[in-house]
């Protein structure tokens, strides 16, 4: 029983992943940013079942050494983030980028670095002119922090004990530099020679969920999604954070945002049933 119900989850991904290629890469787009983990196998599988003729001139951009090899062993074009075209001054956008995520909450918020990669996924999320997340039905949670319980955090090495003291203060319970067993011993390194904290925070807040003297920054355990990243952000040594939050990118157009968006336009989910539910923008 184990062993089909796994079998149906993989399914379930797969038809996920295929599904957001089909409705969000066009054959017109050149820049496509490709996500890590385990679901983003599938996109990568989809788009090259599209065939050449569809996918040839277009470029892949990856978010870590996971990504560089789906796109290197599907035979596609890759170019690092940092290596695509100048015009007028400025960095080509990426027409679209696809990703996993760890949670997703009822706003489209998201978790995202389990993989230890949520630096440079957030970067090619942000390079995008649109994001598009791929999970299973595990990873929907009506708020962040509740199956998901801690926030990954990308922090330079020397500044760890000063973060993690400062996260206890903020109201994380037992924050802790993640481990890099079972397959290496020491601390987990990201692709940037960062550490990774993890820190259990609890449920997080959408600001329609503040009741009267309530301002989510942290007063009795409350938090609100945006308060708590705007602040976790701030503090020196932390590189980024594993919460997407803010505003996607067809909000950043309408509302001329200068900042770039994070979240996603839309999110897939698979279903235990093999079907596939597709969570969107309000």
């Amino acid at each position: 029983m184990a062993t089909n119900a796994a079998a149906l989850i993989e399914s379930s991904k797969k038809a996920a992943a295929y599904q957001a290629v089909d409705d969000y890469l066009l054959p017109t787009y050149k820049y496509v940013g490709i996500g890590s983990g385990s679901t983003v196998v599938y996109v990568v599988d989809a788009i090259k079942a599209k065939g050449p003729a569809f996918y040839g001139d277009m470029t892949f951009i990856p978010t870590g050494s996971q990504s560089k090899g789906l796109i290197t062993k599907a035979g596609l074009r890759m170019t690092n983030l940092d290596e695509r075209p100048v015009v007028g001054g400025k960095a080509v956008a990426l027409d679209v980028a696809f990703d996993g995520a760890d949670e997703v909450d009822d706003d489209l918020n998201l978790i995202k670095g389990g993989g230890a990669c949520l630096f440079q996924e957030k970067l090619v999320a942000a390079a995008a002119k649109r994001f598009v997340a791929v999970a299973d039905s595990r990873k929907q949670s009506p708020r962040l922090c509740t199956k998901w319980k801690a926030i990954p955090i990308e922090v330079l090495p020397l500044a760890a004990p000063d973060v993690l003291t400062k996260l206890q203060d903020m109201g994380s319970t037992n924050p802790a530099v993640r481990s890099g067993l079972p397959s290496k011993a020491g601390e987990c390194v990201s692709d940037n020679g960062m550490w990774i904290i993890d820190a259990p925070f609890s449920s997080l807040l959408l600001s329609k969920d503040l009741k009267d003297g309530q301002d989510g920054t942290g007063k009795d355990g409350v938090w609100e999604i945006n308060k708590l990243a705007d602040a976790l952000i701030k503090i020196p040594g932390i590189v980024e954070i594993g919460l997407f939050y803010g505003f996607n990118g067809d909000e950043a157009v309408k509302s001329n945002q200068i900042l770039p968006a994070q979240k996603p336009i839309a999110a897939y989910f698979g279903l235990p049933t093999g079907e596939v539910q597709v969570q969107k923008a309000a």
